[in-house]
C-alpha cells in the first residue's frame, strides 16, 4: 500500500554542522528496443530520466527533500521519489554528496542523490496536484535542471556509471 500524503515540516529534519540534509533521486529507465530488447549502445540514448517540476516555480529538477531522523538515506530517497514523481524503484548505490547554497535563502544545504531504477510508475502520488513529472533523454534533463549545476552533476556521473555498466555487461556475453 502506498502512502498518498506527503510529509510536512521540518521537526524531523536530519542537520550536519547546520546544513540541512536533503536527499534525491535521478529516477530512470531504460528505452526498449524494437523487438523488446535492450539497446546496447555506447551513449545516453538508451535510456530516459525522470524530472518534475518545482512547487514554487515552473523550473524542473529530480525529486529530491529533506532526510528525515526517522528513515535511512535511502528510504527518504525514496520517499522523495514516490511523493514527487510517483514512481517506485530499486534505490542504487549514491552517485555522490554536494554542498548548495538555497535558491531562496542563506542556508546551506547537503545533498546526496542517488540513482532510482523504475519498476512502477503511479497514476496517483502524494504530489500529483503540485507538480509535473515528464520523461526525458539525459541531454534534455541536462537543459531542463540547467539551474542546479549539482544536479547535473549527479547526472554525468549516473551516465558514466550506466554506460561502463553496459560495456562490462556486452564484454561478458
Amino acid at each position: 500500500m502506498v502512502c498518498l500524503v506527503s510529509r510536512t515540516g521540518r521537526h524531523l529534519q536530519k542537520y550536519n554542522k547546520g546544513r540541512r540534509l536533503v536527499v534525491g533521486c535521478i529516477p530512470y529507465r531504460y528505452k526498449n528496443g524494437k523487438d523488446g530488447s535492450m539497446l546496447i549502445e555506447d551513449d545516453d540514448d538508451e535510456w530516459e530520466v525522470l524530472v518534475v517540476s518545482s512547487q514554487k516555480s515552473p523550473k524542473m529538477m529530480f525529486p529530491k527533500g529533506g532526510w528525515e531522523l526517522d528513515e535511512s538515506v535511502e528510504e527518504a530517497a525514496s520517499r522523495e521519489s514516490l511523493e514527487e514523481a510517483g514512481v517506485l524503484g530499486n534505490v542504487q548505490n549514491k552517485l555522490g554528496t554536494w554542498c548548495y547554497k538555497s535558491k531562496s535563502s542563506e542556508i546551506y544545504h547537503e545533498g546526496y542523490m542517488f540513482p532510482l531504477l523504475v519498476t512502477e510508475q503511479l497514476e496517483l502520488w502524494p504530489e500529483k496536484n503540485l507538480r509535473q513529472r515528464v520523461w526525458m533523454s539525459v541531454d534534455e534533463a541536462k537543459e531542463a535542471c540547467e539551474h542546479c549545476w549539482w544536479m547535473k552533476e549527479a547526472l554525468e556521473i549516473l551516465v558514466d556509471r550506466l554506460i561502463t555498466l553496459r560495456k562490462q555487461e556486452g564484454e561478458d556475453e
